[in-house]
């Protein structure tokens, strides 16, 4: 006797829900349980990693902002690695494997402001043993704090070697004995080491005679000298850049190892220093004040807009967090410290993942807004969902097709496929430049007025379209799609009220001048390009993408010799209502003026050839040919304000509230993304398909780990 699968309705198609669906589906025979659906507003999977291919310009690929991998991402990466090896496309495709998808990254630049002049701090990080998303064992935060007090030593013997003692060899000063007790505490870095491995075996700090309290007295006796030869150092003027980074480093990482150790991280978890900002708890454990409003700092603040409402004046994110994070980048990565994608990231994540699930018998249901869900009467159950039909397709089409071949591999365009859509429609979008994933748009209105009838609705019911739900959508939906459901479960509206999520902005500009014809200057022998962050506001992060012109399609005679992405934080203190159409329009105008802004005056920091009058916008690649500053507008940019194109934070206190997959209240209603309780616990890549992979668990016991979720 043969039983109905379940039927699985998954909302959202960004790296959550698609993971969701890549590990239920990823055993042979789970047909027999699971039917599986994918509703999707607009014409393409992504979410905030979505990305377009302009027809119109060359193919040009367009992002929602900047997005690069870090080596630590070993969930995600597992992902791709078998999501290509199963898709297995022909020989000679383009970006075929995982690895020709995804390219190490090395050169990290930082930006100073020293003495009112601007400088850049290039580092070109080591490559390490491994890939990411292979199998490792699980470390735990004593392992954490072990790596910090390695690099530590590192860095104490780079110090006596090459930066303090050579500038003050030939010192008569009696201050310079500081140099020789500096360097005797540095050398006691492999015992404080070992030390510290007996702290996380024996547990909490207990009493002075304590293996912790020894650790501690030894650390702090070791901060103390740093403190006072930096001190003597900048009195006397011997204090050049190489010497004054490496203090800043060791200050960095002395402060977080005494804060991990007094604090008893390694004892009771990251979680335990939540309640406070990171800056804050590093003062709070002796970092010097220069040393924490310092570019590495700052450059990671940038990375995950760590600024409350997008104000940059605001900084904020929790002490655990931001250190478990900063530990993963610098100290956890395999290969290298960054991948970067050779194509967009809808072409080299969301395409092939289409591709593997519609292969697998994943039904996928685009041009589907979700407008509410509604519990049963007992409020213990998701009983229906709203859907909008925003388009219906032509002729007696029933499944649209969404990629587009560029140069051979599966693309996704920036604009629907309107040859698919019914003709009438289609062209009423094209004339309004309707934007179908976008929460304030007026389609609606212009639907009824050209149709006479309101746009379709489809209301799903359990029992009889679904049994459970993955809610793929960020955070910031929650209120806008299920306000009923947040009445009913306590701890889902906890969530919503407590973890934020920001708006974003960014803009790619192509130029006809390659990075040095434009005046950058730190390359390296390798000739990576930068990825630079700590930058000037409102874009504060910067990476140069040259790899993807070869995946663009310029004319003879238009190629660009560089193009370079740009992103932030975007300040929204309060979101209009859905009627307020105008409003996404009025944050890009802001986009793109701070854009202009920035070209004419700040970016001749890092691109020296630029004058001081002003940007050359003949630079810029225009094929209208356009005059002056007009040529911007031949760029792209844009304001992430939607609900789900937010960036989810982690302000102070706000992971208590974050909660698993299957805690959101409902029994049939299971949760995925990076605002879920991930052991991460930061939006990101990794912590989004950590929350899908928890919420395939919850429904189906697969997969039985996940990398990272416990430990560090």
């Amino acid at each position: 006797m043969s039983t109905q699968p379940r039927r699985i309705a998954i909302l959202g198609g960004g790296v959550g829900a698609m993971t969701a669906a890549f590990w239920l589906t990823n055993r042979d025979g789970w047909q027999d349980d699971y039917q599986i659906d994918v509703y999707q507003m607009g014409w393409r999977l992504g979410g905030k990693g979505a990305s377009g291919r302009n027809a119109d310009i060359a193919e040009r690929i367009e992002e929602h902002g900047l997005h690069i991998w870090f080596g630590f991402y070993d969930n995600a990466f597992q992902l791709m690695r078998e999501a290509y090896a199963k898709l297995d496309r022909p020989l000679g495709s383009p970006l075929r494997t995982w690895d020709e998808a995804f390219k190490k990254h090395r050169l990290v630049c930082l930006t100073e402001a020293i003495d009112e002049a601007w400088r850049v701090w290039s580092i070109l990080t080591p490559l390490m043993p491994g890939e990411p998303g292979t199998p490792r064992s699980e470390a735990n935060v004593s392992s954490a704090l072990g790596s910090l007090l390695d690099q530590l030593s590192d860095w104490a013997g780079a110090w006596n070697a090459t930066a303090a003692k050579p500038l003050v060899v030939d010192s008569v000063e009696p201050q310079a004995i500081a140099i020789g007790v500096s360097s005797n505490a540095l050398s006691d870095a492999p015992t404080i080491l070992a030390r510290a491995r007996e702290v996380a075996h024996t547990g909490a700090l207990v009493g002075l005679d304590s293996p912790a309290q020894t650790v501690l007295s030894l650390l702090q006796r070791l901060q103390t000298a740093l403190h006072e030869i930096g001190a003597w150092l900048q009195a006397a003027g011997l204090w050049p850049d190489e010497v004054r980074r490496l203090y800043l480093c060791m200050d960095l990482a002395l402060a977080a190892a005494i804060g991990m150790v007094a604090d008893d991280v390694v004892g009771k978890g990251f979680e335990v220093i939540n309640n406070v900002d990171f800056c804050a708890w590093l003062l709070s454990h002796g970092a010097q004040p220069a040393s924490v409003d310092s570019a590495p700092v700052r450059g990671f603040y940038d990375l995950i807009f760590a600024y409350r409402d997008g104000d940059p004046a605001r900084p904020e994110i929790e002490a655990g967090t931001m250190l478990r994070g900063m530990l993963k980048v610098g100290l956890g990565y395999r290969g290298a410290i960054m991948y970067k994608m050779q194509a967009g990231m809808g072409d080299v994540v969301f395409a092939p993942l289409h591709e593997l699930l519609e292969r697998r018998g994943v039904r996928f249901h685009y041009f589907h807004k979700l407008l509410a869900l509604q519990p049963d009467a007992s409020g213990a159950a998701v009983q229906e969902m709203a859907l909008q039909e925003q388009a219906a397709l032509h002729g007696g089409r029933t499944v649209y097709e969404p990629l587009r071949d560029v140069k051979g591999l599966p693309c996704w365009p920036s604009e629907p496929r309107y040859e698919q859509l019914d003709p009438e429609q289609a062209d009423a979008l094209k004339r309004y430049r309707v934007n179908l994933e976008c929460h304030w748009s007026d389609w609606p209105q212009h639907y009824e007025a050209l149709f006479h009838r309101p746009l379709p609705m489809k209301t799903l019911l359990r029992g009889v379209d679904f049994d459970d739900i993955v809610f793929g959508l960020s955070v910031a939906s929650l209120p806008v799609v299920a306000p009923a459901l947040l009445e009913r479960s306590s701890a889902l509206h906890q969530c919503s009220d407590h973890v934020a999520a920001v708006a974003t902005q960014a803009y790619q500009v192509w130029t006809r001048r390659s990075l040095q014809d434009m005046g950058w200057s730190c390359a390296v022998a390798d000739g990576e390009e930068p990825v630079l962050s700590g930058f000037t506001e409102p874009f504060d992060t910067w990476a140069s993408m040259d790899q993807l012109l070869c995946r663009e399609t310029w004319p003879p005679g238009q190629e660009p010799l560089n193009v370079s992405y740009f992103c932030n934080a975007f300040a929204v203190s309060d979101y209009p209502p859905s009627s307020d159409h105008g409003f996404p329009a009025r944050c890009a105008d802001v986009v793109k003026a701070s854009a202009i802004q920035q070209l004419n005056q700040d970016i001749r920091v890092l691109w020296t050839n630029v004058s001081v009058q002003g940007f050359d916008w003949t630079w810029l690649v225009d094929a209208e040919g356009g005059e002056g500053a007009v040529r911007f507008d031949s760029q792209y940019w844009r304001a992430n304000v939607d609900p789900s194109e937010r960036y989810v934070q982690s302000l102070v206190g706000t992971t208590a509230f974050r909660l698993h997959a299957d805690e959101s209240g409902f029994t049939n209603l299971f949760l995925a993304g990076d605002w879920l309780k991930t052991g991460l616990d930061a939006g990101c890549v990794e912590a989004a398909v950590m929350g899908g992979m928890q919420a395939s668990r919850a429904i189906s016991g697969w997969p039985t780990s996940i990398q990272g979720e416990h430990g560090w």
